[in-house]
């Protein structure tokens, strides 16, 4: 035995040999050879494992190792993220990469990708420019505010907002709006790595004037609001409305900042959602500087908006932070395309995707739930039992956290299958699709899908998934 697996042992060809060999021409034109010939290493060394391990090579000769040496490359070259069709009924889901971008967004990263832009240059005066001057004038014109800027998400925002403001400073904002977002993102964490001084007033579930008024003092900097957008209290509440924090603001001459979260342009109890707060709403009100995401309900990119008084965004601009936390021009270019369809469209619902999925009608719904489900039933047999029926979806990603929005489902079981075994399978399709399982059954919720042919799955061998994903790269 030994004998034979040092004959195996020999026979396999060098590094170089496989390097000469005519199927690594096609591999070296596309890979640089230090790429190639460390797969090629890696290759045989498996392969020696298996020969000592007692195992036998089928074909040890140099085409059929170069085979696994394309595979292995293969595999080594898929990205790491690939779309995936949404069912979860989870409209802005955060594990599946919240809003999807209007059709405008994508081309306008398309037009900026592949070309230098003047993103810091001013073409008129042929000097540098600021990069966020467009979106400025963009956000000021939907909100009202004197002036924005833009970061790389909502809480760069706020790190940003409470650095410049309130370093080393007293921040006061009330114990019901201590909230924590998901990852165990936590707004009394996030104060302390800008280095402003938290402090708490009121109770939990009730907060009034007279806490703010009685915790100012000489080392207070800021009055903070918080929306609570990812819970509700209820029952015995009270809260300090924006309105009256402003009006004490005014009093102490202390600036008044919010951090909406989610943020809206367009007012959502239109089509029977409850009404999120309206940035334009909160600048009226009085708000000296108002945070949001780009992200969420606006369905624009991953990025932080900061609208308010001309002169504190102009400090958190000379913040050495703002570099830091600033966008590309990716971000930027798809950001300007979504607010300017936000300034100039007739009907702003039909074109921002996340908008459309919260308003579209059940009738809809249903209609694409009938025309797919004999094409389920096709793809996935007789012996998996499937039904068209009615649920609820939620908007995801702390927004509206109490709402349900009527929704169809196909629900689909099997006699010897479990939900998580089904849910697996579809997984595992081309591209994979993510449900959701509720009481032991696997849901494929129809409020994302637009397009029936989405939910028609591609089941196969794992090899045979690894080629339909080939082709579609």
């Amino acid at each position: 035995m030994a004998d034979q697996t040092a004959t195996l042992l020999r026979e396999l060809p060098s590094i170089d040999r496989l390097l000469k060999h005519s199927r690594c021409e096609a591999l070296l034109e596309r890979y640089n050879r230090e790429y190639i010939t460390a797969q090629c290493r890696a290759v045989l060394e498996q392969i020696r494992s298996e020969v000592r391990r007692g195992g036998a090579v089928a074909n040890g000769s140099e085409d059929a190792i170069l085979q696994r040496v394309e595979g292995a490359i293969f595999i080594d070259t898929q990205p790491g993220h690939i779309p995936v069709i949404n069912a979860t009924g989870t409209i802005l889901h955060t594990n599946l990469g919240r809003a999807l971008l209007p059709h405008a967004a994508i081309e306008a990263i398309l037009a900026v990708a592949d070309h230098p832009i003047n993103l810091e240059y001013d073409l008129a005066a042929g000097k540098r420019g600021k990069r966020e001057e467009t979106l400025q004038i963009l956000l000021t014109e939907l909100t009202g505010a004197e002036a924005a800027t833009v970061v790389n998400n909502n809480a760069a925002a706020v790190l940003l907002g409470l650095n410049t403001l309130a370093e080393a400073k007293e921040v006061i904002v009330s114990r019901g709006e201590l909230i924590e977002i998901g990852g165990a993102f936590r707004i009394p964490e996030i104060m302390a790595k800008s280095g402003a001084v938290l402090r708490e007033v009121g109770a939990t579930n009730r907060t009034h004037p007279a806490d703010y008024e009685n915790a100012i003092s000489d080392k207070t900097a800021l009055l903070l609001k918080v929306h609570t957008s990812n819970y509700k209290v209820v029952g015995f509440t009270a809260e300090v409305t924006l309105e009256q924090l402003v009006a004490i603001g005014k009093k102490h001459h202390l600036p008044v900042m919010e951090d909406l979260g989610s943020g809206a342009f367009i007012d959502l109890s239109k089509y029977g959602l409850p009404k999120e707060p309206i940035v334009a709403e909160r600048i009226q009100a009085g708000a000296d500087v108002v945070t949001f995401s780009g992200d969420k309900i606006l369905g624009g990119p991953q990025a932080g908006l900061i609208v308010g008084k001309k002169d504190l965004v102009t400090r958190m601009n000379r913040n050495h932070l703002q570099r830091a936390l600033r966008c590309g021009k990716l971000t930027l270019a798809a950001l300007e395309a979504t607010l300017r369809r936000y300034r100039q469209s007739p009907d702003i619902v039909k074109e921002i995707p996340t908008l459309r999925a919260f308003t579209r009608s059940l009738e809809e719904i249903r209609n694409v739930g009938e025309a797919l489900l004999p094409e389920l039933r096709t793809a996935l047999g007789s012996e998996f039992a499937l039904r068209l029926e009615e649920s609820t979806a939620q908007i995801g990603s702390g927004a509206l956290p109490t709402e349900e929005l009527p929704t169809l489902v196909i629900s689909i079981e099997h006699k010897r299958r479990s939900a998580n075994a089904i849910a697996q399978k579809f997984r595992a399709a081309n591209p994979p699709i993510i449900g959701r399982i509720h009481n032991d059954r696997f849901l494929l919720d129809l409020r994302c899908i637009f397009n029936v042919n989405d939910l028609i799955p591609q089941f196969g061998s794992s090899d045979q998934t690894i080629e339909n994903r080939k082709s579609r790269i």
